[in-house]
């Protein structure tokens, strides 16, 4: 059984392409090569990983998005036999979002044969609530067929609201059941280590790429190197999901 794997939240710049680019890495480096797609109609952060070679799914006619179009998402989807990560946009978020509930996708999946994963980000900062928010609309939406990982982002501050943490929270303990793992994304301090993975991102490299590139100092690639087993070593204790 294959697993699709894909990142929905509707507050951008939270880090979405991120975790799409981080899944497909770890299961490159497990010996798999995902099938990458990317949805999202204005920042098609994800396709620009090359080493990826992710795919991007056109979804708007003229300017505006063509829910139909999704359709060649699932086709995609279908004829593969390995696992998918779609990367999608806060643009799209809303559509992809009705599509899939109203055309019964995540049940259409199940009888394919595949598993829906849906991965969602909560941060820090001033889009705690929002993205708090933003998972539990996800799980009231999206039926039983889908299973959820939730990733910690405290890029824009502790994940912390009124003394409480994420997984204190009536969101998180209302709906614990449906969520299968929790990746924490490390505090990196901004000068060494968040400076380094910011640049590895901006340049659209994978660690792969960025580990064997000639221009970065030993430390940087030492930084990176600690910030990339952090990562995968939570992905690897959730195998059976991720």
């Amino acid at each position: 059984m294959t697993r699709i794997h894909m990142i929905l939240q509707g507050k951008g710049g939270v880090g979405k392409s991120m975790i799409a680019a981080l899944i497909a890495q770890y299961k490159a480096s497990q010996g798999v090569a995902p099938l990458c797609i990317d949805t999202d109609p204005v920042n098609a952060t994800f396709a620009g990983y090359e080493a990826l070679a992710a795919q991007r799914l056109h979804i708007m006619d003229d300017d505006e998005i063509n829910p139909r179009n999704f359709d060649a998402l699932i086709e995609l989807i279908a004829s593969t036999e390995t696992d998918v990560i779609i990367d999608n946009g806060a643009a799209s978020f809303v559509p992809l979002a009705h599509y899939l509930v109203s055309n019964q996708v995540p049940a259409l999946l199940r009888d394919m044969g595949h598993d829906l994963i849906v991965h969602t980000v909560v941060t820090g900062g001033q889009a705690l609530p929002d993205t708090v928010n933003g998972f539990a609309h996800l799980v009231e939406q999206l039926p039983a067929e889908c299973q959820f990982v939730v990733w910690l982002n405290p890029y824009w501050g502790a994940i912390e609201r009124e003394g409480k943490t994420f997984e204190q929270m009536r969101a998180y303990t209302s709906n614990r059941d449906r969520v299968a793992a929790i990746i924490r994304i490390p505090a990196l301090k901004p000068e060494t280590y968040g400076r380094d993975l910011e640049d590895m991102l901006r340049a659209r490299k994978t660690f792969a790429e960025a580990l064997n590139d000639p221009d970065l100092t030993i430390m940087t690639k030492q930084r990176l190197k600690i910030v990339q087993r952090q990562l995968f070593e939570q992905l690897a204790a959730n195998m059976m999901t991720i």
